[in-house]
């Protein structure tokens, strides 16, 4: 028989912090694809260098989105108990 240890999911808090990180990513993301884009056109840069460029700074966007749910988490935690 398993015995609840009386944590429960706060169901308003993760959708919360699920929607407001799905727009923060979307915005991260499109700006860093932007300006891996106008940095490449702007030193006039091969096409693979380009990807270099939207690469690095999509990979930027991507760690921003995870630091933001990591400190979302402490102040709308996801669990109570």
């Amino acid at each position: 028989m398993m015995m609840s240890t009386g944590r429960r999911i706060r169901w308003d808090n993760v959708s919360t912090v699920l929607s407001a990180a799905i727009l923060l990513g979307a915005e991260l993301i499109g700006a860093g694809l932007a300006a891996g884009w106008a940095i490449a056109a702007l030193f006039n840069a091969s096409w693979m260098v380009e990807l270099a460029f939207e690469g690095a700074f999509a990979l930027l966007a991507l760690y921003g989105i995870y630091r933001f749910v990591v400190k979302a988490k402490s102040v709308e935690p996801f669990v109570e108990g």
